[in-house]
């Protein structure tokens, strides 16, 4: 077990700096188990994104997650400490189950029509890895599991604003449908030659404002965890915030940059992140807390928490089947076109 750790903090360590950073400042109870969630994580997730064949990578995801729950994980690193670590933290099904739903709303090039449709998006690729964190920090309360998913929207509207230059060449798009036929933007022209107009910049703005308020939410809720682990948490939330600032910066450019934070900026971040968890001792408990998760969050929580109801834990599996359906046969439908085009059949 411990080369398997080891060979996934080396993975967190090139793959994710801003994760290993935040990371040291967690006990390691926690720390350990997270690194390897997180290898398993930026595993699925390049597995898809780095993948012409995106279908057979996430089919080949749900595989592997099956394994892992039975006990019998494919014979790598990541895969071995996975499966470990699920046993010893009990860790429900529903919320890896999420994130291979989202992996494969992405294998399907998925866009979405609505703010809220977005939301579910990044409930299923984000907010599920915060809810795992809370079952790692043993923070099952649902106040926590909240804020936390809260978190997850956060960071992955960082993400997207991040990154809309480099989807737009990728041809892909998670900005809301609406939101661009409000601002104008004729999507294949953006896709064909993307440019930080005016417009695209106050979509930029719009995404973060929207991600801040998640940000503002979020940190309410580290005075719940543990508190060896907040420090932590905090100094992850504010790394990734600063990427937004960058944008700002940028005057909310990302299309002919991609915003990064420095490594001297990101210990600065870690000395900041100690302050204000002290500071929220001295405060009041902020009404914020109690604030109900988003909508798209809920079922996160619920899981996390072990209260779903046995109709609605079969209803999220109907669904991830449903998206895993859809992708072998438009998998089977490539393969029979190209069948038949080796073979003249026209």
């Amino acid at each position: 077990m411990n080369a398997d750790l080891e060979h996934c903090r080396a993975a967190i360590r090139t793959g994710s700096l801003s994760f290993h950073t935040a990371s040291l400042l967690l006990p390691q109870r926690v720390r350990d188990p997270a690194l390897v969630l997180y290898a398993f994580c930026r595993l699925a997730d390049d597995a898809v994104d780095l993948q012409q064949d995106k279908t057979t990578a996430v089919l080949s995801l749900r595989d592997r997650l099956e394994a892992a729950y039975r006990g019998q994980p494919r014979n790598t690193p990541v895969d071995r400490a996975f499966a470990v670590m699920i046993e010893a933290e009990e860790m429900p099904r529903a919320l890896p189950d999420a994130l291979l739903e989202g992996l494969a709303w992405d294998a399907m090039g998925r866009r979405y029509e609505t703010f809220d449709d977005l939301m579910d998006y990044c409930a299923r690729v984000a907010s599920a890895v915060g809810a795992m964190m809370c079952v790692l920090m043993k923070a099952r309360g649902a106040d926590a599991l909240a804020r936390a998913t809260d978190l997850g929207l956060a960071m992955q509207m960082t993400n997207i604003a991040r990154d809309i230059g480099e989807d737009a060449h990728e041809g892909r798009l998670y900005l809301p449908l609406e939101w661009m036929d409000e601002a104008g933007i004729d999507i294949n022209r953006f896709h064909s030659d993307p440019q930080p107009t005016e417009a695209t910049r106050a979509l930029t703005r719009r995404l973060l404002r929207r991600a801040d308020d998640r940000y503002a939410s979020a940190v309410a809720g580290i005075s719940v965890l543990p508190a060896s682990c907040r420090i932590g948490i905090m100094s992850a939330l504010l790394i990734y915030r600063a990427i937004g600032g960058e944008i700002t910066k940028a005057e909310y450019d990302s299309i002919t940059r991609r915003a990064r934070t420095s490594r001297r900026r990101k210990l600065g971040l870690l000395l900041a992140a100690t302050g204000r968890v002290g500071l929220q001792f001295t405060l009041p408990q902020s009404a914020v807390l109690y604030r109900k998760p988003h909508q798209s969050c809920a079922f996160l929580v619920e899981a996390a928490t072990r209260e779903q109801p046995a109709g609605a834990l079969q209803t999220r599996a109907d669904a991830l089947v449903e998206a895993l359906a859809q992708l072998e046969a438009s998998r089977r439908a490539r393969q029979s076109g190209l069948l038949n085009d080796a073979s003249g059949v026209t």
